[in-house]
């Protein structure tokens, strides 16, 4: 585990929020970005955007934060990600034996992903009636102390998808329960849709994947960190069918967020900064941490939760964040690292 950057522990705290994307087990490589970030005494969270895996990353962060503080939260992140691990451990989803001996992470040539992914084409998950639970939810349940989470100080915005209007709905502290962050991973061909106040609710990444408005308008840091999953460039032309679907999926859950991110760069021209509204937008700053691992990893590997896969991805995700620390740490409080203009080109 790397050792902190002694010059930049001593450095002026920087109030920081955080925008972290859904992608199954491949968000263990947000946990491993969040856990080098958390060594890092000056950087100070003020909110957290995610869904998916990412609203569990974030919940699981706060509470713990909230709890015992950065050891508190990395402690926590860890004993999440080991009992997703340890429930999965009876599952058929597991990896063919010439995938383990080649050191494959892909599930494509599981007998059981195969048989799941074209029973999902066939069959609805309410064929299955009350037998189509989420695991997680007891994860959840277990792990988490919602009441400490809706007072916890680390602001904390959910995602789900309206299934009736198809409009985003943004949870906040106090409305978090294991139901919210379980619809916000609430994939419809798996599960089945998740109630809340009467209205049912899917995956957040149909609509904000992740929501990065509620950064900007309730949150005082004018530092945005993105933490994607799911790449939004892949160099060649998808060929076979897993490889068509997967860009298809990828291109679906990214483009909310960059018609938000364009929508963010248009504001940030126009904004008036001699007001309160304008000031907010005209003066953020957006960071991403970037990561080439997922160019690498397919759909079926987002339900691989293998704990040496696991792993893997929280190492690389610390790697990926020390390169960010070293490149553009600097850069934090003062300018945005990311291009955003970039996105209008064209248009």
């Amino acid at each position: 585990m790397a050792a902190p950057d002694t010059e930049r522990t001593e450095r002026p705290g920087i109030l920081v929020d955080l925008a972290l994307q859904g992608g199954g087990a491949h968000g263990a490589f947000t946990w491993g970005v969040l856990d080098r970030f958390l060594e890092e005494p000056w950087l100070r969270i003020d909110g957290i955007s995610g869904t998916s895996a990412g609203a569990m990353n974030a919940a699981v962060l706060i509470d713990g934060h909230a709890a015992g503080g950065t050891a508190g939260a990395r402690e926590a992140l860890e004993r999440f990600w080991r009992r997703v691990s340890d429930a999965a451990k009876l599952s058929p989803l597991r990896r063919g034996p010439i995938d383990v001996l080649l050191g494959r992470w892909t599930l494509d040539f599981s007998p059981a992903f195969v048989t799941m992914d074209l029973m999902s084409r066939m069959f609805s998950p309410y064929f299955l009636g009350p037998l189509a639970t989420n695991p997680l939810q007891q994860i959840l349940a277990d792990l988490v102390d919602f009441k400490r989470l809706a007072r916890a100080p680390i602001k904390l915005f959910v995602t789900a998808t309206n299934v009736h209007t198809g409009r985003a709905r943004v949870f906040r502290n106090a409305e978090i329960t294991p139901q919210v962050l379980l619809a916000s991973a609430c994939l419809p061909q798996l599960f089945q849709a998740i109630e809340i106040d009467g209205e049912p609710y899917w995956d957040g990444g149909y609509s904000g994947n992740p929501t990065i408005t509620p950064l900007i308008r309730e949150c005082e840091s004018h530092d945005t960190i993105f933490i994607p999953i799911n790449p939004m460039e892949r160099p060649g032309t998808p060929r076979t069918a897993r490889e068509i679907l997967d860009r298809v999926n990828e291109v679906a859950f990214n483009a909310v967020t960059l018609k938000e991110l364009k929508m963010i760069a248009l504001l940030r021209q126009v904004a008036d900064p001699g007001n309160t509204e304008g000031a907010a937008w005209a003066g953020m700053r957006i960071h991403m941490v970037r990561n080439s691992i997922m160019l690498e990893l397919g759909y079926s590997s987002k339900l691989n939760a293998e704990w040496a896969f696991l792993r893997m991805l929280r190492d690389e995700g610390r790697r990926a964040a020390d390169a960010f620390l070293v490149a553009h740490g600097d850069d934090l409080g003062k300018r945005s690292s990311v291009d955003l203009d970039r996105l209008l080109e064209g248009l």
